[in-house]
């Protein structure tokens, strides 16, 4: 018996990478899981194959979390196939693709991140538990100087964190738990591809300063992990990246 078994979870953006890391885990430890994606069915399904052919139980659900609609349907779908909403993992991010808007970042980043908070936390029991997934780049903007070719997603995702915190004290009211999961540049991930095609080194470069960049797999692993931490509400869980810490 896992630690999740007879709970749902839902996992945004994860069809891939981090996302779909963490829903294999949580499944792995009892939880059914609603796997989301975008655009990507295949990939969605292969995860959800990959969670079954475990075990486990999960739904591929296809949602835009900016359109008005996206965070009811991924809701209604661990309701409808579980009967239940524990975990909320808000992983999906994103803004540097082209062909996007000028305020998708800001759109997807925080707003989108509310609004999938505020369709959840309506039907989620006392105990339950919010994980947000963010990086040292975004989580230390204000102090910490990041590329220029990022920073407006670093800010973006710095604006959902906090917006997310704010919601905090009515969270409490319903006796439920919001952690935040900050990472270094991990390798693998689009965003750390995006930003080495944009500026050639960057990866090779921050993990010299590093000293060692932690893998999907790995990051996906801590992800994972806080949604069953015992710690307390608005604690920040930090991945890599000592000097971050120190700066």
């Amino acid at each position: 018996m896992g630690q999740l078994e007879g709970k749902a979870a839902i996992v945004t953006g994860s069809s891939r990478g981090i996302g779909a890391e963490a829903a294999k885990l949580l499944a792995a430890e009892g939880a059914a899981v609603v796997v989301n994606y975008r655009q990507k069915a295949p990939r969605a399904n292969k995860v959800v194959a990959g969670i079954e052919a475990a075990g486990g139980r999960a739904v591929a659900v296809g949602a835009d979390l900016t359109s008005p609609e996206g965070p009811a349907a991924l809701v209604d779908a661990a309701l409808e196939s579980f009967g239940t909403l524990d975990v909320l993992v808000l992983n999906a991010s994103g803004g540097m693709e082209t062909g996007v808007g000028d305020d998708y970042a800001l759109k997807l980043n925080r707003d989108a991140q509310v609004n999938m908070l505020t369709a959840a936390a309506e039907h989620m029991k006392p105990g339950s538990r919010v994980v947000f997934v963010t990086s040292h780049q975004a989580h230390f903007i204000n102090t910490v100087p990041t590329m220029p070719e990022y920073e407006p997603v670093a800010r973006s995702k710095r604006a959902g964190e906090d917006a997310l915190r704010a919601r905090i004290p009515q969270l409490e009211e319903k006796g439920i738990t919001l952690v935040v999961v900050s990472g270094d540049m991990i390798e693998g991930t689009v965003t750390a591809t995006l930003l080495d095609r944009a500026n050639p080194g960057t990866i090779e470069a921050r993990r010299e300063e590093a000293g060692r960049l932690y893998s999907v797999e790995e990051f996906a692993a801590e992800v994972a992990r806080m949604a069953l931490a015992d710690v307390p509400t608005g604690h920040t869980e930090y991945v890599g990246g000592a000097d971050y810490l120190s700066a």
